[in-house]
Formats: C-alpha cells, sequence, structure tokens
C-alpha cells in the first residue's frame, strides 16, 4: 500500500520526539544534498535495501508544490534525489571520486548562482 506524503503540519499533528512527520522527513530529504551523507549511506548498504529504496521513491513528493517551497536548498535535494532513483548512481556513490565530483558541482553552482544574483 503506497503512503501518501504528509499534510503540512497542523498543532494537533502527532508527534515523533517532538517532530511532526513532515518536519522529520523534510530534514531527512534535505540531507540528501550532502554528496557525503549520500556516501555515508551507500556505506551503510541502505541503497541495497528494498524497503529504503521505496522510501526514496516515495520522497519524491517534495518535487512538487506545495512541498517543494520548504527546501532551503532546492537545486541539490532535488538532483540528488532524483538521481538516487537510478539504480547504477546508488552502486556508484560509494566512490570517494563521484562524491567529490558532485560537492565540486554544488560548489560551482552556488557561485554561479550568487554571480547572477
Amino acid at each position: 500500500m503506497e503512503q501518501s506524503p504528509p499534510e503540512i503540519p497542523q498543532d494537533e499533528e502527532p508527534k515523533y520526539g517532538g517532530y511532526s512527520r513532515f518536519e522529520i522527513e523534510l530534514e531527512f530529504v534535505q540531507s540528501l544534498a550532502n554528496p557525503s551523507y549520500l556516501n555515508h549511506l551507500a556505506s551503510q548498504k541502505y541503497f541495497s535495501e528494498p524497503t529504503f529504496v521505496a522510501y526514496l521513491a516515495y520522497l519524491r513528493y517534495w518535487t512538487r508544490p506545495p512541498y517543494l517551497k520548504y527546501l532551503t536548498y532546492p537545486g541539490p535535494t532535488l538532483k540528488h534525489l532524483e538521481l538516487l532513483q537510478d539504480e547504477r548512481f546508488r552502486q556508484d556513490i560509494i566512490s570517494p571520486d563521484l562524491v567529490q565530483k558532485l560537492a565540486a558541482d554544488g560548489a560551482e553552482a552556488t557561485i554561479d548562482w550568487h554571480k547572477k544574483h
């Protein structure tokens, strides 16, 4: 059974460790912007777990309104979320060279954005 995205939090929503499901999923999906964290997840074999891969697919709801506006770094967050849908990328992210390339690409994109704005 497919789970639906969480509602935008209301005061009466159940809390998990003091946080709403929305807040927990927002924090997790934003952590995917960090190439080193992706490498850590790969080193811990999360990407070989079918339930975790299904969770990554479920998180694609962050690519759509109204959720999209809550992302602090939508560019790298959504880019990496999309790349994580590919099995080959989930295998390759264990490579320090790929981690370094993603980090360099992110830094370059940030510099380019600041030059334009």
